[in-house]
């Protein structure tokens, strides 16, 4: 085993080490070289080799997401650090445990006009929870050590991304052939601090007070609440929970259509909707109808609980509580409240009843994106884990009711098309799930550097390929501006097949609902990763999805 001859990356590749990280993603550089001899050597990590820093960063961010362990990713010096930016950003506001590690010239090379050099020391601002530049001499050793040792615990305690800055001088290729002795004490595990108890914060008296709680969830993972908790919230009929797909809860009195249920209320139904308090969780929301019901109709009070941070989405934000959200709700719903309310009971009615319109309007619906999604989101294979693009695919989930069998996925952070599938190949590396990918055409081809990452034979993608940015044509007024098919639809003729072939991904097409059913039934079995691409017409999938939402009402 050889070690590089830089006394500061082995004591790097050793705090690492006892930080837990387990896997990397390096991108090839000449100025990260001693980073990527110190962990590749080392049997402790696994390490996975990306070119493209923007997707490596992305598929970092699936491996993390996975594993709910920090992963880190190491690029060299210059443009290849604000490659890892998009990435950085949608791990800090989805709270994933993201380790950036760049190499960079000595001080004394930075802007100068030395070759493959920009100003990295904190490049990513406040998208960090943290960013330590290492000290170049090496009588800084213990600042050093203090300084990396605290930024990964940062990481494991915020469960948000970091930043290591590490000035490299040359030689850069050297080998020793035995480690450097390290101070005593560096072997000491980096654990994570206790766990947040919430604080006192008037929630329990306003949960006792109010006559009618909306409980409103946003992106979860995966049996963050248990069913016992969820049943006992739910056995008061002052409680009404809306979920989304991407809040990984189900339960029959759950409201998973938020949207169906808004849609075309008028202002007397509005008001009995109003919750008295409102008690949200988790991350960001997708439905715009709720944010603006609840901007013009908020409540007497709101609280948020989590972890970390509160936004004041709805305007109306109380306090936040900060703690996981299983203890503090069970314990809310220990109380007995043998009440007459109505709340629950009448919206779940009225649920029931556009659940039924939605039905038989499915019945009749013709070839579009409303009624593709509903055969993948219905044929995906049982417990799967189900990665949703940006922007029309996780809409178009929302419509229609979450299986308890799948676990959901979204870059919702920043809610961008750029890394969804590198994300999704990177999960399911780190997963022992078969994952699939539903993603829209723009979102698939902006991040086509994916299909060059190490996907497992039992990856799947399918794009639906509506010939642009479809999503434009249901936004209110997108279709007025000037020039929209060029600049805001993007309408093109590209499909995947070339891509597919380029990549030796397995391929298919499909342009019909028989052909499209057809497909499905074997899709899913095939060897290797496959692509399953298909095509709607883009001219009428706004009036399928307009028409959709008047028979609702």
């Amino acid at each position: 085993m050889s070690y590089p001859s830089n006394f500061l990356v082995q004591t790097i590749v050793r705090l690492f080490r006892h930080a837990g990280v387990e896997q990397l993603v390096l991108s090839p550089g000449s100025r990260n070289a001693p980073l990527m001899v110190g962990f590749s050597e080392d049997p402790s990590f696994e390490c996975h080799s990306v070119v493209d820093e923007r997707s490596a960063a992305f598929f970092a961010l699936g491996l993390a997401q996975a594993s709910k362990k920090p992963v880190a990713v190491v690029c060299t010096s210059g443009s290849a650090v604000v490659n890892y930016f998009p990435a950085v950003a949608e791990a800090f506001y989805s709270d994933i445990p993201l380790i950036v590690v760049s190499a960079d010239r000595p001080s004394q090379l930075i802007e100068i006009g030395d070759g493959q050099t920009i100003q990295q020391e904190g490049v990513f601002g406040k998208h960090v929870e943290g960013a330590f530049n290492c000290l170049e001499a090496e009588a800084q050793l213990e600042a050093n050590l203090e300084g990396i040792r605290g930024l990964l615990k940062t990481c494991i305690d915020r469960q948000g991304p970091v930043h290591l800055n590490v000035p490299l001088a040359e030689p850069l290729y050297d080998l020793v052939e035995e480690p450097f002795r390290l101070p005593e004490g560096l072997d000491q595990a980096i654990l994570p601090g206790p766990e947040q108890k919430a604080a006192s914060s008037g929630l329990e008296l306003a949960w006792n007070k109010a006559k009618r709680i909306l409980l409103l969830t946003g992106v979860m993972q995966p049996d963050t609440l248990t069913q016992a908790t969820l049943e006992k919230l739910l056995a008061d009929p002052r409680v009404l929970l809306m979920t989304e797909t991407t809040s990984n809860i189900h339960h029959p009195k759950a409201i998973w259509g938020i949207d169906q249920l808004i849609t075309g209320l008028d202002p007397e139904q509005r008001k009995e909707l109003q919750p008295d308090l409102l008690v949200s969780l988790g991350g960001m929301v997708v439905s715009k109808r709720i944010k603006a019901f609840l901007r013009k109709y908020p409540p007497a009070a709101h609280y948020h609980i989590h972890p970390k941070k509160a936004y004041d989405t709805y305007f109306s934000l109380t306090s936040h509580v900060a703690t996981a959200p299983e203890e503090l709700l069970a314990g809310l719903a220990q109380n007995d409240h043998s009440s007459t309310a109505d709340y629950q009971s009448k919206w779940l009615a009225f649920r029931d009843g556009r659940l039924d319109r939605q039905k038989n309007f499915m019945e009749t619906v013709p070839y579009s994106d409303l009624a593709v999604y509903k055969q993948l989101l219905l044929h995906l294979p049982q417990g799967a884990a189900l990665q949703l693009a940006n922007s029309t695919a996780i809409r178009y989930s929302q419509l229609y009711p979450p299986r308890p069998d799948l676990a959901v996925y979204c870059n919702r952070g920043t809610s961008g098309i750029d890394g969804s599938s590198s994300t999704a190949i990177g999960h399911a590396v780190g997963s022992d799930k078969q994952t699939v990918l539903i993603s829209g055409d723009l979102s698939f081809f902006y991040d086509s550097n994916a299909l060059w990452l190490p996907a497992p034979s039992d990856f799947k993608l399918v794009v639906v390929n509506n010939s642009g940015g479809g999503i434009f044509r249901i936004l209110p007024g997108a279709r007025k501006m000037t020039h929209f098919t060029r600049f805001f639809e993007t309408r093109h003729q590209r499909t995947a097949e070339g891509l597919a072939a380029a990549y030796g991904w397995g391929y298919q097409k499909v342009a019909s609902m028989d052909a499209l059913k057809q497909a499905l039934d074997g899709f899913y079995q095939e060897q290797g990763p496959a692509i399953l691409e298909v095509c709607t017409p883009p001219e009428n999938n706004d009036a399928v999805l307009s028409d959709y939402f008047k028979t609702l009402m």
